[in-house]
């Protein structure tokens, strides 16, 4: 596990009404989707819980798949399609999160899903102006409009920057079914407005995001201009008989819109991480799903050139997909930290956590740290109903490393030097001392346990 999975794997973990009171003070943004865990951890009894933390998300990438396929046969027929649905499954972020206990695979399963019913609703609001049937196109119309709404409000409860994708859908909408969009969509604000109120309120947690919309520039316009390259080699004549327009018009938004929205808000508020919109990828592979057919049709020389190229891309995402399957893949390696932790110290020697939300690598483990004493711990988060816990004044922090003979720190590769907390500086300060001599030290992906101790006393 890295840190947000270990997050996962502990709050949903609690009693549903210390759940309830943690979504009051954090992460309310998550809060269905722990709810989803809770009943899942329940249910798996002894199953190993990195299992039951990631399957989930296996199973919603592959139905995204599905609906990438679906949607690419809709709108420019079976073997686009299927490429789509191909290519969106070799993507890397797809690749990343399907093997990750958050809720960003779900969110994306989902939105791709009202995807494809909106394209239902809207070919059926158009056949019923056209074809004799009223009744029954009305019906099948009503259905698709509902199934639309639910699919994308349950995303948005999952996290609420899937209502971005409402966005992108309007770009496409014909004029003809705007208004019964426009009442679908309103209905998905006004359910998740509740939500959205709740999580300004916890807006301090993304204070880590960064300021400048140009961190992930470079990322960004490789893969929108990839996309409009894409969306450019589309124009003039359709796709496997069906007009290359119409996947255009959807897909090419469902990248482009979320993404610039995210980026736009940076000055404001810096909001912009790839997994929030991770459901663009969507697009992406719709686009690259048509190219490829396309190029497959021109021939046997054009075809060969394009079964070459997909194996190419293929071969040199090779690496990436490897990497991503071991623990150099994500931040840290909340597991590992865990077990030097259990490693460190002896019986009744202080812990020091710096900052403060480096005690979530202690959770990965359960038990870890029992045989440490958290001297700055004033409530444990399961009593304080809080993710990390929360932690006595700073003097008495100060007071109580000082007449601590062996410390053991957990920290990061900063050593908390970004940190402005009071509590930090005063942690940071002690260590800063030199009172200690290193008795021992850990360094892992993304984290550090370090023992610490007077001179006599390692």
């Amino acid at each position: 596990m890295w840190r947000d999975e270990v997050v996962t794997y502990d709050v949903s973990r609690r009693d549903l009404t210390v759940l309830w009171r943690t979504l009051g003070d954090a992460d309310a943004v998550h809060g269905l989707y722990y709810l989803v865990m809770h009943g899942l951890f329940r249910w798996s009894g002894d199953i190993d819980p990195l299992l039951v933390l990631r399957v989930p998300s296996v199973l919603a990438m592959g139905a995204a798949a599905a609906g990438v396929a679906l949607i690419g046969e809709r709108l420019a027929g079976p073997r686009a399609g299927t490429l789509a649905g191909l290519v969106f499954a070799v993507l890397p972020s797809v690749q990343r999160f399907a093997q990750e206990g958050r809720s960003y695979a779900m969110v994306c399963a989902l939105v791709v899903w009202a995807t494809y019913a909106l394209t239902s609703a809207v070919g059926s609001t158009r056949a019923a102006g056209l074809t004799s049937a009223v009744a029954a196109q009305e019906g099948r119309a009503r259905r698709a409009w509902w199934l639309y709404g639910a699919l994308l409000l349950v995303a948005c409860l999952l996290h609420e920057f899937a209502v971005l994708a409402l966005a992108a859908h309007a770009v496409w909408v014909p004029r003809a079914a705007r208004r019964r969009w426009a009442v679908a969509s309103g209905a998905v604000v006004v359910a998740i407005a509740p939500l959205a109120v709740v999580s300004e309120r916890q807006k301090a947690q993304v204070d880590w995001l960064y300021a400048n919309p140009w961190t992930y520039a470079g990322a960004v316009a490789v893969c929108l201009l990839g996309a409009g390259c894409c969306a450019a080699s589309l124009r003039g004549r359709g796709v496997g008989g069906a007009p290359a327009g119409a996947l255009v018009r959807l897909a090419l938004p469902l990248l482009v819109v979320p993404t610039t929205l995210l980026l736009l808000c940076a000055p404001v508020k810096p909001l912009f991480v790839d997994r929030y919109v991770l459901y663009g990828m969507a697009g992406l592979a719709l686009l690259l799903g048509a190219v490829l057919d396309r190029a497959s049709r021109g021939g046997r020389g054009r075809a060969s050139v394009a079964v070459v190229a997909a194996g190419a891309a293929v071969a040199a995402l090779l690496p990436m997909t490897l990497h991503m399957r071991t623990p150099a893949g994500r931040l840290d390696d909340a597991t590992s930290a865990a077990h030097a932790i259990r490693a460190a110290g002896r019986e009744g020697d202080a812990v020091v956590y710096l900052p403060l939300r480096r005690r979530v690598w202690s959770l990965a483990v359960p038990g870890a740290a029992d045989h440490l004493r958290d001297i700055a711990l004033a409530r444990s988060p399961v009593a304080s109903a809080t993710l990390y816990g929360t932690e006595v004044p700073a003097g008495v922090v100060a007071r109580r490393m000082r007449a601590e003979p062996r410390i053991v720190l957990v920290t990061d590769p900063s050593g908390g030097r970004d940190e402005e907390d009071v509590r930090e500086k005063a942690k940071r300060a002690l260590v800063a001392e030199r009172r200690f001599e290193t008795c021992r030290a850990w360094r892992g992906r993304g984290a550090r346990v370090i023992v610490y101790a007077l001179p006599g006393h390692c």
